[in-house]
């Protein structure tokens, strides 16, 4: 095999304007439903409750865009490494912006729904229930018994007529969505399933491979369109991103292609929160440690409705499928531990779930991996972990928004012309792009990742996790991470200027850029603030100094003549002068400043990227 090494250049940019976002959540009365809105609620509000440990503040732990950070660079003086959040490198929604509002098959109002899902303290239901009250109940849903465990039925009590698809339905969902959006003035809504894991439909030729076939079906109300896939259907044809937060396969062809074609984003599969996310970073560690995982058995048991809706076996398969898949990519990636081609030598690997109602959104995860080690070896390790099941998928529920979001705003074009590299890609042929309609960035996220046809899966955590941190860093014009440390100080006094405007501007607009290309505008930046130096310098200089440097020009005085050093020593065209250079200099720092701020919002980050391939 001949390895030819190929370099790409590309060109990103972004908008700096943030969209008002709403959220429309499929299942909002659930457990992860009531947990990420009383969240959001609770930290507009900055709340504060009392626990057996003290005082808890609302915080937005767990969201990777509000609690991570990235790796900036090195101190020199310091010899350490400096980190940055990660929501610094570009603008992002904030997670207090979210406007939330959704369906649900239950009629229960929210603050009622948030006693029932116990997943919060008495002492913070307590401060969250009047502000849910004044959100009242959720949007009526559709409920199709075939799809979800018959123990939901008692639940369904606040459902639109009929028990299958139908146009009515998808009509409705439609309105809500147009309701929605107009209400609040949003400029995006992502409408996201975090409803009852439905089980597996059949995917039909004539039914889900094309959009005229899947809507011809809905009509004649086909049995196997699942209620995820009216609500998928609708929102693409609102022009919303949807995002899919269980296992099942709601993504048949006919809905990506309507998602390629409108250019609108799809994500999925199934929430990656607890036992999951621990097995992709746990195999990846033992794969590439040059160790050969053999056995990976894994039993959770848990008593909240998902629990409960995963007692019947179809449903449970569809749970099976999408945790059993996570290692698949790490075994493959090493044919000198696993070298036969038929892939027998493959990890036994055994998922069990059970519904035990007394332990409610606690899920209990044990994990049993048996690795085959040096000369015939075995090492085994035992994990017993304790999942706060809901509170752990709230804040990947608002990473999921508030980055669909980032990436409706994020274009890009490969430069391949080398003669135009000054041009940040306005000279260059061809038109900007948006990223591929399926979020394979979005994988670090999500269970079992959705993927292009010709793309690999990958589900080792920390690979996913580098994918979606260093597109981010690139669209700021930061260089991937490399662990190389290679950094140099040699060239850097020459960017010290730029470096600080870049700084200034961030400190000033809560906007950390570096060595970006903002469509021109940053010059108005820079010049609004010279001609502000400018008339500070002017206004607050020492006078005898000022007029020192200013107006000391007088061609009849010898050079060791005293030098005029008050006002009243100056003529009346020294003194208007004077006033003229301070006028003139504010003048231009406020009308350069506005033409800044006017436009700010106008503005793409510009950035260049070099990827190279072999």
């Amino acid at each position: 095999m001949e390895a030819i090494p190929r370099s790409r250049e590309y060109i990103f940019r972004t908008k700096r304007k943030v969209s008002r976002t709403g959220v429309l959540l499929v299942g909002i009365g659930g457990n992860n439903g009531t947990t990420v809105l009383s969240g959001i609620l609770a930290n507009q509000k900055n709340m504060t409750w009392q626990t057996k440990n003290g005082v808890q503040k609302a915080n937005y732990f767990g969201s990777i865009t509000h609690a991570g950070t990235t790796y900036l660079g090195i101190n020199k003086e310091k010899n350490e490494e400096i980190f940055v959040p990660l929501r610094s490198l570009l603008p992002m929604l904030h997670g207090n912006d979210l406007v939330v509002d959704g369906w649900d098959i239950n009629d229960m109002p929210l603050d009622e729904a948030l006693t029932r899902a116990q997943v919060y303290p008495y002492t913070l239901q307590e401060q969250l229930k009047p502000l849910l009250k004044k959100l009242g109940k959720p949007m009526k849903s559709i409920y199709y018994p075939d799809f979800i465990a018959s123990n939901q039925n008692d639940r369904a009590n606040n459902i639109l007529p009929g028990n299958k698809c139908c146009i009515e339905h998808l009509t409705q969902i439609r309105k809500d969505i147009r309701t929605f959006k107009a209400k609040h003035k949003l400029d995006t809504v992502v409408v996201l399933w975090t409803a009852n894991t439905e089980r597996y439909c059949e995917v039909l030729r004539g039914v889900h491979d094309t959009e005229e076939n899947l809507l011809r079906a809905i009509a004649e109300g086909h049995k196997e369109i699942a209620p995820s896939q009216m609500f998928a259907v609708a929102s693409l044809l609102e022009g919303c991103s949807y995002i899919n937060g269980s296992p099942q396969n709601t993504f048949v062809p006919a809905i990506i292609t309507m998602a390629q074609q409108r250019k609108l984003f799809i994500g999925g599969d199934d929430f990656k929160s607890g036992q999951t996310k621990l097995k992709s970073v746990l195999v990846d560690f033992l794969v590439a440690s040059g160790l050969k995982p053999t056995s990976i058995v894994s039993y959770n048991h848990l008593g909240n409705n998902d629990g409960k809706n995963l007692i019947e076996e179809k449903q449970f398969r569809s749970k099976e499928i999408s945790k059993s898949n996570v290692v698949d990519d790490m075994v493959h990636s090493n044919n000198i531990l696993y070298s036969c081609p038929d892939g027998k030598d493959k990890p036994d690997h055994v998922v069990v779930i059970k519904y035990v109602p007394s332990v409610g959104d606690s899920k209990r995860a044990m994990d049993e991996y048996i690795a085959s080690i040096f000369m015939g070896g075995a090492q085994t390790i035992a994990i017993h972990n304790t999942c706060e099941d809901s509170l752990l998928a709230a804040p990947i529920i608002i990473d999921l928004v508030v980055l669909t979001e980032l990436f409706q705003r994020i274009e890009w074009k490969v430069c391949d012309n080398k003669s135009n590299n000054d041009n940040f890609g306005e000279s260059l042929p061809g038109s900007w792009d948006s990223f591929g309609s399926i979020l394979t960035i979005l994988s670090f996220l999500l269970k079992a990742p959705l993927v292009p046809d010709d793309s690999p899966l990958v589900n080792a955590l920390f690979k996913q996790r580098g994918c979606l941190e260093n597109i981010l860093r690139a669209c700021a014009g930061l260089p991937p991470i490399n662990d190389m440390h290679l950094e140099k100080s040699k060239g850097c006094k020459k960017k010290k200027l730029v470096c600080f405007f870049a700084e200034l501007r961030g400190v000033l607009f809560q906007i950390d850029f570096v060595g970006v290309n903002a469509d021109g505008w940053d010059r108005y930046f820079c010049l609004s603030f010279f001609f502000l130096l400018c008339s500070v310098y002017i206004f607050f200089l020492p006078e005898k100094l000022l007029i020192k440097i200013l107006f000391f020009r007088d061609k009849k005085r010898s050079r060791t003549s005293k030098i005029p050093v008050h006002k009243k020593n100056l003529n009346n065209t020294q003194s208007i002068s004077l006033y003229i250079g301070w006028v003139t200099c504010s003048f231009f720092f406020f009308f350069a400043t506005m033409i800044f701020l006017i436009n700010y919002n106008k503005c793409r980050i510009t950035t260049k990227w070099r990827k190279f391939n072999i």
